[in-house]
This record gives structure tokens, sequence and C-alpha cells, in this order.
């Protein structure tokens, strides 16, 4: 057996037959070979199921399905939760049913936790990944995101919060970049079950950002695909997202994290100021 520490990988689904599979297969690539598959339906009622549940049944000793009691939809955040609490790996890899990893993902990442023990997470850049058409008009869209700080930093809290506010979020990381030392997960309670989509992310982000040193490397190993039935272009559809005007979830979020930083006793100016900042063209307070 290996004695590399195990990656508890968490995939969750709603209605993704159409890119499951090339999700699970990018896991199954990978050249780290100690993980663990949680697969976990959020409610859905296409194909997807029975993919997933064909694999848990083919590859046991890798791969679990998971689902909520009445195979019920809760959500983004109680469905990773539920993966969280399935998972039995030092650390813990979160990718998006439509999305896929690089096969050097997890080894690069491990290696980078493994190198700095303080550092309670890992993340790089993502590729807004449009060529996936294979339409030729697709072919020079992709790009990859902004970390914002020097590569290869380890970064102590609460600097990537400070700064994400400050830029709007503009470098966050996408969730399907980051690997997390599962005692962080655990200690900043896991994901925000009022976040049922949008948001839910940087929330559990924001948390880590808060409490734990983060390294962040300048190695893009995921691709974030783009296609409107993704979470993110719906919001946009329905108008409750948008990436560069003031929103409906912005604002949300805004009110959840100022309450947030007020329970955990945060007294930091700069990030007052910053939130502050953040919360002006709401109209909102300053707490």
């Amino acid at each position: 057996m290996s004695q590399s520490p195990r990656v508890s990988c968490v995939v969750i689904f709603l209605n993704a037959e159409a890119f499951i599979q090339e999700a699970i297969h990018s896991i199954f690539a990978q050249t780290y070979g100690n993980w663990e598959l949680l697969l976990v339906d959020d409610g859905s009622t296409d194909r997807s199921t029975a993919i997933a549940r064909q694999f848990a049944e083919g590859f046991p000793e890798k791969v679990r399905y998971l689902e909520h009691e009445g195979h019920r939809n809760l959500g983004m955040s109680a469905s990773r939760n539920l993966g969280i609490a399935h998972a039995q790996g030092t650390y813990i890899a979160f990718l998006d049913a439509d999305d896929v990893w690089l096969p050097t993902k997890l080894e690069e990442h491990v290696a980078a936790l493994e190198r700095h023990p303080e550092a309670g997470m890992v993340y790089g850049p993502t590729q807004y990944w449009y060529s996936w058409t294979n339409r030729r008009e697709d072919d020079d869209r992709d790009f990859e995101g902004e970390i914002g700080v020097e590569p290869d930093t380890l970064v102590a809290p609460p600097a990537l919060l400070e700064r994400s506010l400050r830029d709007q979020g503009a470098t966050m990381p996408g969730i399907c970049s980051v690997l997390v030392r599962s005692e962080t997960v655990r200690a900043v309670g896991g994901f925000e079950t009022f976040f049922r989509g949008t948001y839910e992310d940087q929330a559990f982000l924001f948390k880590v950002f808060l409490k734990r040193p983060v390294f962040v490397t300048d190695r893009c190993l995921d691709r974030y695909r783009q296609h409107p039935d993704s979470c993110c272009a719906r919001a946009i559809e329905r108008g409750d997202y948008d990436p560069v005007r003031p929103h409906p979830a912005r604002r949300t979020f805004l009110n959840w994290l100022a309450k947030y930083l007020a329970d955990e006793g945060v007294e930091d100016p700069g990030i007052w100021d910053a939130l502050a900042t953040a919360r002006r063209p709401y109209g909102l307070a300053y707490q």
C-alpha cells in the first residue's frame, strides 16, 4: 500500500450526464495514485446518477456514491459537506462535474503541502476553458485567471481575504484549483449551507483565508468549462450574478461576511475598511 497521504476527491453533481464521465476520467488519469473519489448526487434526474453508480460499483476500492436522504436536492454547499463528512483522506480536493483536472494536479499540490506543513491550502490559476467545444471560433478564447500574488508564495492570514475584497473577487481561486488539508476544512466548519449555488465557494475560501496560511502557485492544473448550462451562466441569465456590476448575490454574500467577521471577533481595520468599500455600492452600512 502506498505510504503517501490519501486525497479525498469530492465531485458534486446535478444532472451532469453530458460531462461527468470526463471529470471522473481526469481523476483516474492522475499521476498521483493514492486517492478516493466521492461522487455526491444532489438529486439528479438524468443519467448522471446511473453513471456515478456504475463507477462506484466497478471500482468499489476507489469510488463511493453518496446522495442526500430521499435523493433530495439540497444545493452545492450541503452536497460538498456530505462528501467532506465521508472523506477519509489527509487532504480534500473539489472537482465540479463539468470541469477537469490536468494529470499532475494532485501530485503537484500534495507535494506543495508536504513541503509547507504550515499551509492549510494550496491553489493556482484556473484555465477558463472554451476550446472544449472543438469549434474554431473557441480555439483562441482560453485564458488563465490571475492569482494576484507572487507565485510560490506562502501567504499569511488574513492577507488573501483583504485582497480579495479589494479586487472584488477578481483573483479568487476556482474551487477546483484548491487542495485543502482535511483538518483545515473541518476547523473552518466546511461550506455554508446558506449558499446553495453562487458564492458557496467564496464563503468557504474566505473562512480559510481568515484562519490559515495558504500557498499560492502559478501552475495551472484545472480547466473550468465555459458553457451556458453552468451554475454561473444560469445565475447571470437570471440576473442574480454579474462579474462586473453590483448584483443581488454579492450583496447577500457581503452581508453574510460582515456577520461572520463580527461573530468571529475580527478587529483587523484593513479587513473592515475593505469590506466597507465593497459594501458601499450597495448602500450598506459599515457593519
